[in-house]
């Protein structure tokens, strides 16, 4: 009896100090501290730098990715490989997202008698895209672009002088205006030439009072942002598809792989898994990137153990305080488990929802605060099977909710704890938005890190995915069906801005965002960016974000979110419609471009008929064609100011379509055969009438004019033949 009562206690004891260590629920994790492989500097004066950027032989992934440090500077400067790309600030890929280089371009020209032809280039290799802002100062000279192929010049403008004005380049970089001064700006450009001629009339050295703006040409960056990606396949499927798989880049565990700026045919970049942090980009370099709460395997090796010294202590009969001790040991994780969701809902501000909601009765008829448990079993605990699609935000998996409904889980990969006050607040302005053509939002959990959202399911995907398919999918969609989604999609834009009980700006319009039920009727969607605005207020100082091919020049430049950069972003979606091209193509030359531009310059050198998809020829009247691809050309004007509003265009997509159906109605009328192909599916609910958007035939040459003298301002990847 003694001896079993002395296992006993030796048993509790082991209980007791096995979990003590771990009172805290968590397990300790070691992490590498290193973000870059063995024996590889990582410092440069005050910067630090990750792989696959690297300093020496076998440091770095490729030429593209290799650094210089001039260490001959107090204190030593970090460059690109071309050696005039400075680096002014650390390279950090431990995060998803960060793949941008903030740098510094900087070039002085001294004036030489006898030259008058002046040049300036950069390209630092095909795993960087620049972003840029250069000021230009000097006297008396013309500014060119260069076609990198073709060596074709495009002036883009000219620098000019008072012959006696003593202005410095400080005094002439903060207007610089055209006067001493002229700014041009560089966006998702490979590679770009620029060529400075001097005016024939200058004479260098006669006027020894002139300002040291006539004794030469500075090219400076007043902002210069680099994005980069591994460039060696276009896309994560082709990398992980190549069959040996020696270049794949992703090579740490716990790490997946993300197409490049979000879409396709641009690289691909790496990002460590949910709940890991450091480079994924060397082996093993994804580690926990905090304390880990106890799952089931750390769990099941604590009982086992716990077994093992109950059996060695006492022998079989004491197995069945082993049972007890297990029974205890899961109901101890649940009570971890349980206060981390309760730790989690009250850092994602459940307490505010909840008050929210229950001080708004349309809200809380609607809205729904789900528990962590709920959408487990929901998702079959998010099983990868239930996923629905990967973005630069998340995942969404589909769910079914213990009603049966079917629902849409979005889970986010990240959210700053200083955003989740504006979170809340969103949850609460959607849940009481109720249009048929927005998604409905279900509710919300707080239960995790990162709010979880959940949606009305969509069953029949995204315009982009029908839009862009391959013809064997035998998905598409007939003219008529594309006005209607238009025409839905720019009236859920429209609620948003205007007849919502705040103004709300999407900041995400894309033909992916814009989801079709199982009747395809239109259904806007994504609202991870969104930005709500008291209705007196016109725009909101914002970080820029969206997706490139749709982002707004005036926003990306400003930072300035407006209603207009929805309305922008409308635009290269029906250029979508249109051409049936994707928002970012490859030209004839194999460069990059955006489709808007390519849309806008095209319309310049040929007949629209030349530039539409055949379907959408064949489909719809020229007068049809004709009026979208205006509508378009106004919503992609570069001054947000001049486009339309998202009333306007909802009123003439509506228009198009009631004339439409008239148009099919006489036709089946007085035709012998109908053609049902022309007239299917276009209902009308609106009367006819007719809208000016201010966009005359005079005002659409001017705005011709105003493109071409502007192509230099926002030249987003141009990439158009010059």
């Amino acid at each position: 009896m003694r001896l079993l009562l002395n296992s006993l206690l030796y048993v509790v004891l082991v209980f007791t100090v096995i979990p003590s260590e771990q009172a805290s629920g968590v397990v300790v994790t070691s992490q590498s501290t290193s973000n870059t492989p063995p024996g590889c500097p990582r410092r440069c004066g005050n910067l630090t730098f990750d792989y696959p950027f690297g300093i020496g032989s076998n440091c770095f992934r490729s030429s593209d990715f290799s650094l210089t440090c001039d260490n001959t500077m107090q204190p030593p400067r970090l460059y690109l490989h071309d050696g005039t790309t400075e680096i002014v600030d650390d390279i950090d890929v431990s995060s998803y997202g960060n793949t941008w280089l903030l740098t510094s371009l900087s070039q002085v020209m001294p004036m030489v008698q006898g030259v008058s032809t002046y040049n300036m280039s950069w390209e630092a290799g095909g795993a960087f895209t620049l972003y840029a802002k250069l000021n230009i100062t000097g006297c008396d000279f013309d500014i060119y672009r260069l076609h990198q192929d073709t060596n074709e010049s495009v002036k883009l403008s000219t620098v000019t002088c008072s012959p006696h004005a003593e202005i410095t380049d400080e005094v002439a970089r903060q207007n610089c205006n055209g006067t001493g001064c002229y700014s041009i700006r560089l966006s998702r450009v490979e590679a770009f030439q620029l060529q400075f001629v001097l005016h024939n009339s200058r004479e260098l050295g006669t006027h020894t009072n002139r300002s040291s703006l006539w004794e030469s040409i500075n090219v400076t960056s007043a902002y210069a942002e680099i994005l980069w990606s591994i460039v060696d396949q276009p896309t994560c499927a082709s990398a992980m598809d190549d069959s040996d798989r020696v270049n794949y880049a992703c090579v740490s565990n716990h790490s997946m792989c993300y197409d490049g700026y979000g879409t396709q045919d641009l690289g691909y970049i790496c990002s460590c898994d949910d709940g890991y942090g450091g480079n994924p980009y060397i082996p093993n370099g994804c580690s926990r990137d905090k304390a880990l709460p106890i799952n089931g395997a750390s769990m099941k090796k604590q009982n086992l153990l716990l077994g093992i010294v109950i059996g060695l202590s006492s022998g079989f009969g004491i197995l069945l305080l082993g049972l007890s001790a297990t029974v205890l040991l899961r109901k101890w994780k649940k009570d971890i488990q349980k206060q981390q969701r309760k730790k989690y809902f009250q850092k994602n501000k459940g307490l505010l929802l909840e008050q929210l909601i229950s001080s708004d009765e349309n809200a809380s008829e609607k809205t729904k605060i789900f528990t962590l448990e709920d959408l487990e079993k929901a998702t079959n605990n998010f099983d990868p099977t239930r996923i629905l699609g990967r973005g630069g935000h998340g995942m969404v998996y589909k769910g079914i909710l213990s009603d049966q409904r079917v629902v849409a889980i979005k889970r986010s990969k990240d959210t700053e704890e200083s955003e989740i006050s504006q979170f809340i607040n969103e949850v609460a302005i959607l849940s009481q938005i109720n249009h048929r053509n927005i998604v409905k939002l279900f509710g919300c959990c707080l239960e995790t890190e990162v709010p979880l959202l959940v949606y009305d399911f969509i069953s029949n995907g995204s315009l982009f995915e029908i839009l862009h398919s391959s013809s064997s999918s035998g998905l598409s969609l007939s003219w008529d069906d594309c006005l209607r989604i238009a025409a839905e999609a720019a009236g859920a834009l429209y609620y948003l801005h205007s007849a919502a009980s705040v103004s709300i700006f999407h900041r995400d319009v894309k033909s992916s965002n814009i989801l079709l039920d199982s009747n395809y009727t239109a259904k806007v969607s994504d609202f991870g960016a969104s930005r709500s605005v008291p209705i007196d207020q016109t725009h909101v100082v914002t970080n820029v974000q969206g997706t490139f091919g749709y982002l707004d020049p005036e926003y990306y430049h400003t930072g300035q979110l407006n209603e207009k950069s929805d309305v922008y972003s409308f635009g290269v979606v029906l250029v979508e419609l249109l051409l049936r091209r994707q928002p970012i193509l490859t030209s004839d030359t194999g460069s990059k471009q955006n489709l808007s531009n390519y849309f806008l310059w095209e319309l310049k050198t040929r007949p629209i008929k030349e530039i539409v998809a055949t379907q959408v020829w064949e489909e719809a009247t020229e007068e049809e064609i004709n009026s979208i691809a205006s509508l378009a050309k106004m919503c992609l004007r570069l001054n947000s100011g001049e486009r339309p509003t998202m009333k306007q265009i909802e009123m003439n997509l509506q228009f198009l379509r009631t004339k439409r159906s008239e148009s099919c109605r006489v036709d089946q009328d007085n035709a012998e055969e109908i053609q049902p192909l022309l007239c299917t599916r276009a209902e009308s609910r609106y009367e006819t009438f007719s809208i000016s958007l201010g966009g005359s035939s005079n005002s659409d040459s001017q705005y011709s004019q105003r493109i071409n003298s502007l192509e230099h301002d926002f030249e987003p990847s141009l990439g158009v033949p010059r």
